[in-house]
């Protein structure tokens, strides 16, 4: 980890940003999405708003129920709302939808290693958990249960969710839950910053 105090707020963004335009390649891929995506997309077919409109909505709606668990915002999380919804919808815009097998898998591929190097640019910044992260430990300090149990418990019952609104569950889906903790761990070595507590004795 290194010390960098003034390029914590630039991380932050470009992490976010970066975020949102690989969950944007994944939905191009059209062959799976993330657990939380899933949702979103379903919501989006549903309401009839955009994936990145019902991203920011579903941010929201899971950041008012920190209000029991005590769970304190950040500017990330502020970010995180704000941010990654239009960076979704600003890369669809720019990317048409594909059909060729050969060009889609790439896209997955791309998807899921641009959104673990996009987590750890984020949460490396330190200055804030996402919505959906401070659920997953606010239930973790409250039930005392374990960060996979915890973790594994709420994106099976989103992605249940997601998938009976119409969301796109598959081989993208599996691969995401497969290989995000590995690359986002192995990102991070890079992309953690140390705050100036972490330099006390």
């Amino acid at each position: 980890m290194r010390f960098r105090p003034h390029a914590r707020f630039p991380q932050l963004i470009s992490g976010l940003l970066l975020y949102g335009a690989s969950l944007a390649l994944m939905v191009r891929s059209d062959l799976g999405l993330s657990p939380w995506s899933v949702l979103d997309q379903g919501i989006s077919e549903r309401l009839g708003v955009s994936i990145g409109m019902a991203n920011a909505v579903v941010g929201v709606a899971v950041l008012l129920s920190w209000l029991p668990l005590r769970q304190r915002p950040g500017v990330g999380t502020v970010g995180n709302v704000l941010l990654i919804g239009v960076a979704v919808d600003a890369t669809l815009a720019l990317l048409p939808p594909v059909e060729a097998l050969g060009i889609r898998v790439p896209l997955l591929i791309a998807g899921v290693s641009l959104n673990a190097l996009a987590t750890a640019t984020y949460v490396g910044a330190r200055l804030g958990p996402g919505p959906r992260d401070g659920l997953m430990t606010g239930l973790h300090e409250r039930t005392g249960w374990s960060v996979r149990l915890v973790r594994t418990s709420i994106e099976v019952c989103v992605l249940a969710a997601g998938w009976l609104l119409g969301g796109t569950a598959g081989l993208g889906t599996v691969l995401y839950a497969m290989a995000i903790g590995p690359l986002t761990q192995t990102c991070l070595r890079f992309t953690a910053v140390r705050v100036k507590k972490d330099l006390c004795p």
